[in-house]
């Protein structure tokens, strides 16, 4: 038996999030008056690329909401129609300017399923050839990094972005 949602109020809405207050009724019979819900539009893609020599491409990103500039994995929403690999293909492009192959959808997971329902798709790819320079608004940086660095930058806890690091972990793992 799941959650049943007894009554819904909307506190905010745009294109791309909602947010709801629920009352939510457990399957054990308790009830919680006010549970927030962030109701994503849309899903996103997080795209791990490598080039021929195993090295994993990244993108500095300055984030308003943690006050920082991080390296991350290119990752962005998916357009209306687009599939994961679409939008693999073009989010790759727009943010490192290189074209993708091989690519392969290798998980879905929602990254904060407490509160949100955003799904985010891992994809895997090798990358192809460059085929133009990045979104210098979105992106500061563009660059390649080995395994050794990646492994620095998790002991050193300076990857700090949920999608990249399960990307990672995914990775290595299978």
């Amino acid at each position: 038996m799941l959650p049943k949602r007894l009554a819904r109020t909307t506190i905010y809405e745009s294109d791309w999030i909602d947010l709801h207050v629920d009352k939510v009724r457990f399957p054990n019979g308790h009830i919680v008056e006010r549970h927030h819900l962030l109701d994503h539009k849309r899903p996103a893609v997080v795209v791990l690329a490598e080039n021929d020599q195993d090295q994993v491409l990244f993108v500095r990103v300055p984030r308003y909401t943690t006050g920082s500039v991080d390296w991350e994995l290119p990752a962005g929403g998916m357009e209306a129609g687009e599939t994961a690999l679409e939008t693999a293909r073009r989010e790759m492009l727009e943010e490192t300017g290189y074209r993708i192959r091989a690519e392969e959808l290798v998980y879905t997971f929602y990254p904060n399923n407490g509160i949100a329902n955003m799904i985010f798709h891992v994809v895997h790819c090798k990358t192809g050839e460059l085929a133009g320079d990045f979104d210098r608004n979105e992106i500061s940086a563009v660059r390649w990094f080995d395994k050794d660095e990646i492994r620095e930058m998790i002991d050193k806890r300076t990857l700090a972005d949920g999608p990249s690091l399960i990307a990672l972990f995914i990775k290595e793992l299978k």
